[in-house]
């Protein structure tokens, strides 16, 4: 295997000595915060070893098989809250309503896995009942970001020739503007029900939960052709992780630790365009 180790601030002797862990033949750098670590061992043993030693030094370790293209997989598909942008939209809307640390708690467990998604979401919206529908521009407008990384990593995998999904438990408002907005070729989410331009505490048709997910990545993978073993599927929270089991690649991106164990690839510190240093370039 090899061993991709990624940081944003670690010096070279962290990165030799992670590297001396696993056994590396060979250390040489892939960019100015990327190395590629050749014919490493892979067992149980080393990957907790380089695990542990990798968060404490604040680096990013993944193994991956030395041969793995970018071209190998048609499809990226990705969580959208915490994952391609930096909020949780459903807080930054419930903060509007002056809810937010209620709205954040609920959230943050059913990441967790500690809620059933659907009761979770049905729960805090309803907390949004008699909100101005206004307040879903003001959140886009001043309070959503994307992740770091985020653009260079979707450039790059359009012009490789792969497809990209958005699949939210979030809402249609949001990832419609995405996906307009960076070009993606799919996009699924909730839709707020919204009367006389407030917003009813109420979602329209079915939840968009870990198995719809799951649901939408096979499907599109149909419509495309491929089987999910060609898509790399983005997430961060419980809810990803029946679409993440699916996928050939999985990443968990600034996780929860539910999702990074399960997960192929963690990226903790590093941004989403880690994604491309994990690929031979061929």
């Amino acid at each position: 295997m090899n061993l991709i180790l990624q940081s944003l601030r670690a010096p070279q002797s962290s990165i030799e000595a992670i590297a001396a862990l696993a056994g590396a033949n060979d250390v040489h750098a892939i960019s100015p915060k990327a190395w590629r670590c050749t014919d490493v061992a892979s067992t149980a043993e080393v990957k907790a070893a380089v695990g542990s030693a990798a968060l404490d030094a604040g680096v990013d370790a993944s193994f991956v098989p030395p041969a793995r293209a970018l071209r190998d997989f048609g499809l990226v598909a990705m969580d959208m809250d915490s994952t391609l942008i930096t909020i949780e939209c459903i807080d930054e809307i419930a903060d509007m309503q002056g809810l937010k640390p209620q709205v954040a708690a609920i959230t943050e467990a059913a990441m967790r896995g500690e809620i059933e998604f659907a009761e979770s979401l049905t729960r805090r919206v309803a907390l949004l009942k008699g909100l101005a529908a206004s307040a879903l521009q003001r959140v886009y407008d001043e309070r959503l970001a994307l992740s770091l990384g985020a653009e260079s990593m979707l450039a790059a995998v359009q012009a490789a020739g792969l497809k990209t999904l958005l699949v939210s438990g979030g809402f249609t408002f949001f990832t419609e503007r995405m996906q307009s907005r960076l070009q993606l070729d799919y996009s699924h989410a909730n839709v707020l029900e919204i009367l006389d331009g407030k917003l009813t505490g109420k979602v329209v048709g079915g939840i968009v939960d870990a198995q719809e997910k799951r649901r939408t990545v096979e499907r599109v993978c149909g419509a495309l052709g491929i089987s999910t073993r060609q898509a790399i599927v983005m997430g961060d929270g419980a809810n990803d992780l029946a679409m993440m089991s699916v996928a050939g690649l999985s990443v968990a991106f600034r996780a929860k630790p539910i999702v990074r164990a399960q997960a192929d690839v963690a990226f903790n510190f590093v941004g989403l365009d880690g994604l491309l240093a994990l690929f031979a370039k061929t």
